[in-house]
């Protein structure tokens, strides 16, 4: 028997029996290797199904009886004209949420990294100040400062949103940087890499998994609030709420809020899964 000592691991090893530092794979749903597990296939099939599920309950029990020339039809469609209003306001939804957050991250990710650099941490406060407005101050208060200079429309959403998703971002980003462990920076600095190499090579890989927790709750949080875009003309299924309420068309009011709700948990889905794929492996790393 020799004594080998393997990553770490010291013991007896029988030279003759091979030995591998590959984790093994986990049986999957047939009891065999490299099929996807029972937990894999839930993680992947439950949520989709059971918005799948929800959406068509709206459909059949929503929109289908609505009557070809009522309010519900002017508004929302019907089944011999079709429910292309229902459409639309997905899409303008979905354009307010990607744009807005799209421009938070790009903002908020270099201000994070700004305000974990020697010469700027004094500015820590000021700009987690300015992105905390979103946060503290209400939407519509926002919607309603802003509509004041930028007008009404989607731009005027998309600036309320915007702001509103600073915050977290910006925090992550900052967080993650900070909680890189010193003694990493300590030995990269040692080995001759410059500030710029330990930022893009260490501090932000290690840092990604934190940064990108940010990333998606600013954007399920935005699609919710993206809802009041409806207040100053930005469309979106708010506009079915926000039309609903006052001629107490509980049908519009239901279905501009279960859309939305739906959006919101298919969002959060779609980036978790994302982040399983680009997170993970960089966790691991």
């Amino acid at each position: 028997m020799d004594e080998k000592s393997v990553s770490g691991y010291s013991g007896s090893v029988d030279p003759d029996e091979e030995f591998s530092l590959q984790p093994a794979k986990k049986k999957g749903l047939f009891g065999r290797f490299d099929f996807p597990s029972v937990n894999d296939v839930l993680g992947w099939t439950v949520i989709p199904v059971l918005m799948i599920i929800v959406v068509m309950l709206v459909y059949s029990q929503m929109l289908l009886p609505i009557e070809p020339g009522s309010m519900e039809a002017n508004m929302m469609g019907s089944w011999e004209v079709g429910f292309g209003s229902v459409l639309d306001a997905a899409v303008e939804h979905l354009r307010l949420i990607l744009i807005s957050t799209g421009l938070a991250i790009a903002v908020a990710v270099p201000a994070g990294i700004l305000i974990t650099r020697q010469g700027f941490r004094d500015f820590s406060g000021l700009i987690l100040g300015v992105a905390n407005i979103g946060q503290s101050v209400p939407s519509i208060a926002i919607l309603a400062v802003a509509m004041g200079f930028l007008g009404i429309g989607a731009k005027t959403a998309i600036f309320a949103l915007w702001l509103y998703a600073l915050l977290p971002i910006v925090r992550n980003t900052a967080t993650g940087i900070e909680e890189v462990d010193p003694n990493i920076i300590e030995a990269a600095t040692g080995m001759g890499m410059t500030n710029r190499q330990i930022l893009l090579q260490i501090e932000l890989p290690l840092a990604f998994p934190v940064m990108f927790a940010g990333m998606r709750t600013a954007a399920v949080i935005n699609v919710g609030t993206a809802a009041l875009g409806a207040f100053i003309g930005a469309g979106g299924f708010g506009t079915f709420i926000i039309t609903g309420i006052p001629l107490s068309r509980e049908r519009m009011i239901l279905v501009g809020a279960i859309l939305t709700a739906v959006l919101a948990v298919l969002m959060d889905w779609i980036l978790g899964k994302v982040e399983d794929r680009l997170v993970a492996p960089t966790a691991r790393a």
